[in-house]
């Protein structure tokens, strides 16, 4: 079995290259199919558990991925308790047993014992609030984002992975050794960039 985790910075145009890289090498994908499914098992709108996931209150537990993370699921509340529900989801599609890519989810850490190719994608600051955009021209204009609290919403997001971060690994988020490969997705298209990165993916397996 070949798993191949992406973690990302938001806006980086990282679950893109996730899903080309799945279909270039023809791997399962899995990114919101995750919260779909964890939102079926708790029984809950999939929008909510996005939204109580995103909003990193399970920060306020003193968590560490080696004690807490092993805990059974009955009787934890809240936020935690989707975690490790996010947790135990994602540890069945690995028992599944199919190639696949992950995108988010911090798979590269709760996966670990599988070995899987961790991928990091990240971009300058000014790729990442033009990808943004992008995405937001695609909305009717009453429902865009103004580009001020877009900014906003990619300094919360990366402070709250950075936390996150921290606390599933103990190390500093800018430490790049808990990742196998780097990618910085500045001025490319991700169509050729994903391209590259299967070319290499395809080398780390046969190593």
């Amino acid at each position: 079995m070949r798993i191949i985790t992406v973690s990302r910075q938001f806006g980086s145009g990282g679950r893109e290259l996730g899903k080309r890289l799945s279909d270039l090498l023809g791997f399962d994908y899995y990114d919101r199919e995750i919260i779909e499914a964890l939102a079926l098992k708790q029984g809950m709108d999939p929008e909510t558990v996005r939204r109580e996931l995103g909003s990193h209150g399970w920060h306020h537990y003193q968590m560490t991925f080696r004690n807490s993370f092993h805990q059974s699921v009955a009787g934890v509340p809240g936020q935690t308790g989707m975690l490790l529900a996010q947790r135990e989801i994602l540890l069945e599609i690995a028992e599944a047993g199919n190639d696949c890519v992950i995108v988010g989810r911090d798979a590269d850490v709760v996966l670990h014992e599988n070995h899987p190719f961790r991928i990091c994608v990240c971009a300058d600051m000014q790729s990442r609030l033009e990808r943004c955009l992008r995405h937001e021209e695609k909305k009717p204009p009453e429902e865009r984002i103004p580009e001020k609290e877009i900014l906003r919403n990619i300094r919360r997001i990366d402070r709250n992975r950075r936390r996150t971060r921290e606390i599933l690994t103990g190390k500093s988020a800018v430490d790049g050794s808990g990742f196998d490969l780097t990618v910085n997705a500045s001025g490319w298209e991700i169509k050729k960039l994903a391209e590259a990165v299967a070319d290499f993916s395809r080398h780390w397996f046969e190593r």
